[in-house]
Order: structure tokens, then sequence, then C-alpha cells
């Protein structure tokens, strides 16, 4: 979000009076939600003085640092040796996929054992760039058929993650439009069949989000949440003009935590999403 709030620095520095249905806009505009607007709007206009940029700014960060939630614990292996199952979900154009993989390296960089499931069954290019990933980062990918029902193949996955003692069990799901009701029921599906082999499967469930679609994501994010009920997002492309501000948007209205963000194209540029450094990034 830094980008943005230096533009609104700059927007105010030097003006005489504070354009307050213009400042409202702007923070709305950044994905904050127009509650959250309101509310810093409230707060500035308390103030009872001139209000300067560096006013702004902090007023911000306090109401983004009360939104969003501590930051989520390190991800470890269980302790009974079963695989931890991760299901990652969300619309197509997100970067699951590329963010299936990167989270299976960041787990593996930190010693653990992976595995990967290419449950986008419906998509060849889908199953063939995470078997690209697999390859690059060697970590094994288990893939169906082509058109293969996609709760098959978490199963079969699944059932080889816990043969190989594996830590962890990432699914790349297939990529759906969120408003297409058969398609998520699927979602369901996968969840139940995983359940089979271990009732407390799947462990995590994580719907990838776009930073730069703004309230778009908050709309995909309530009908996946209705579908398999969410741990988490993902929040991806946070280094392009992506602003961040869904992660709040999203924290506030559904209480979703981030657990991830992906900074970049290469697989180091994935991390642990970090409350402070979050807010911090405001400046």
């Amino acid at each position: 979000m830094a980008g943005f709030f230096k533009k609104l620095l700059n927007k105010v520095t030097n003006k005489a009076e504070i354009d307050w249905d213009e400042l409202e806009a702007d923070l709305i505009g950044a994905d904050l939600g127009a509650r959250t607007a309101m509310a810093i709007i409230d707060d500035l206009q308390a103030l009872g003085r001139k209000v300067s940029g560096d006013d702004i700014v902090e007023v911000c960060k306090q109401h983004i640092a009360a939104i969003l939630k501590d930051d989520q614990a390190e991800l470890k292996p269980r302790s009974d040796g079963k695989p931890m199952v991760i299901l990652v979900v969300g619309v197509n154009g997100t970067g699951k996929t590329t963010s299936s993989a990167k989270l299976a390296y960041l787990l593996k960089s930190q010693g653990h054992s992976v595995m990967l499931a290419a449950a986008d069954t419906f998509r060849a290019a889908a199953v063939e760039q995470l078997g690209r990933w697999g390859e690059r980062l060697d970590i094994p990918v288990v893939k169906g058929a082509h058109n293969a029902d996609p709760a098959s193949v978490c199963y079969t996955a699944h059932q080889k993650a816990i043969t190989d003692g594996a830590d962890f069990l990432i699914c790349d799901t297939a990529g759906r439009i969120h408003t297409r009701h058969n398609l998520m029921q699927e979602l369901g599906k996968i969840e139940r069949t995983i359940g089979k082999q271990d009732e407390s499967a799947p462990h995590l469930k994580l719907l990838v989000v776009d930073a730069t679609t703004g309230g778009n994501a908050l709309a995909q994010a309530k009908e996946f949440n209705k579908a398999i009920e969410l741990d988490g997002l993902i929040v991806t492309k946070m280094d392009g003009s992506g602003k961040g501000g869904v992660a709040v948007l999203i924290q506030k209205e559904l209480d979703l935590p981030t657990w991830f963000i992906g900074l970049g194209e290469e697989p180091e540029q994935f991390k642990k999403f970090n409350k402070e450094e979050f807010a911090d990034g405001i400046f």
C-alpha cells in the first residue's frame, strides 16, 4: 500500500484545506471499504485542527493495525505423522497454481517434505504448469488424466502422501468462477473425499485473491467461504499496482486472515504475512 499513501501524501501536502469527500473516495479506492474509510475520516475530523499528511497516514495505520489479526502461526507437521492437507482455491487468473507451488517451496525450504496434487484437471495447461514447477523445485506432483475427477486426484494424492510419510500435501484445485454454483459444489465434494482417509482433513483451506481486483475479491471470498468455510487468504500481486487493501477489507467483512503474500514471479518472492510489515508499509 506504500505507493497509494505516497500519492495521497503528495495530494494533501501544501493544500490549504482537506477535501473530505475526495479523501474518503481515495480511501475507498484503496480497497479499505466504505466503513473503514468513514471511520478514518471521523477520527481525522475529531482532531479538531488542521490535518496534515502525516496525520492521515498515522490514523490509517492505526485503523489497519486494529482490523488485521495477529500473524498466523508457522505451519508445522502434525504430531501424529499424517500429512497436513492444504486446499488452495480461487478463480482463474489470481495466481492459484503458482501460489500452490511457491507455498510448497516455502515449506520445503523450512525442511519439510511436501507433495503437490494437480487437481485442476479441466485445464491441461494448469497440470503442465504445476508439473513444471514440481520439476524445477524438486517436489513430487500427483497428476490425473485430463478431465479426471478432481476429487479422485486429491484422494490418490492424499493416499500417496500418507504412504510416503509426507509432512504436507498441497492440493491445487480447479480455478472456478465464484458465481457458478455447480463448480462451487464440487469443492465440497473434494473436501468430503479428502476426509475419507483422515476425517480431520483438509486442515487448511486458503483462497488466493489478486490484490489488484479490489471489491471483486471480497465477492469471491464470500462465495468460496459459503462453499467450504475458508481459513484464510493468499494475497498475490502485491508487487505491482495492487494496493493490498483487500486484505484489510476481507478481514473486516469476513474475519478471514491473510496467511501468505505473493510479491513476484520467483519462488522466493512469497512469504508469510506479517501484520507489522504490512501496516508499516503504508508509509
